[in-house]
């Protein structure tokens, strides 16, 4: 199974790296046409606003959006920002997943911090590095809060989207990565 990187800015190695420890094949997307072969896509941590020039610059943004109507997308820290529908202070990006964004929600560089989260249905114990992370701010009725971390929402699932505000490429834990893949990126047929 072949998974995507949207490889535009960002920690795209290691999120590739963290897709083939759990035995699929990862993908630099860098083109429109790549989005056809793959079962999936992660939106990598970075910087949102810098990727947002980029998928302009590369007219990727339409068929970003085609793809996240129907196939699975995984945000982790800036990606959670380009997925939101909505982001406060600003217009969406991508904005497929219905949830609200709030940029920097835990503070800047000097406050980036390491926890141990629940996330329901994944570990009980994850390893979470936060680096100037956002916050999902609200959901709507329907999705899913996977994991709160003192009382802010900080992974969430909107049926085929899952998004979250730290950094799961950072650690060693695949548990994240494989619930990604396995749950919800096994099922899709790629023509």
């Amino acid at each position: 199974m072949k998974i995507g990187v949207l490889a535009l800015q960002g920690a795209v190695t290691e999120h590739i790296k963290a897709i083939e420890a759990c035995g699929a094949e990862g993908v630099a997307v860098k083109q429109i046409v790549q989005l056809d072969e793959i079962a999936g896509l992660l939106l990598p941590g970075g910087e949102s606003t810098a990727m947002r020039r980029l998928i302009d610059y590369a007219h990727m943004l339409p068929a970003l959006q085609s793809f996240a109507k129907d196939k699975p997308v995984f945000g982790t820290c800036a990606g959670l920002i380009l997925l939101a529908e909505t982001v406060e202070g600003e217009e969406a990006h991508i904005g497929q997943m219905r949830i609200a964004a709030r940029r920097n929600a835990f503070g800047r560089q000097v406050d980036s911090f390491e926890t141990k989260l629940a996330i329901q249905g994944v570990s009980d114990s994850f390893p979470a590095v936060f680096i100037r992370a956002p916050k999902i701010a609200a959901v709507e009725n329907e999705v899913e809060v996977l994991a709160t971390h003192e009382g802010d929402i900080v992974c969430a699932r909107d049926r085929h989207l899952l998004a979250c505000s730290f950094h799961p490429e950072l650690t060693g834990d695949l548990s994240l990565m494989k619930f990604f893949i396995k749950e919800m990126c096994s099922n899709q047929l790629i023509h």
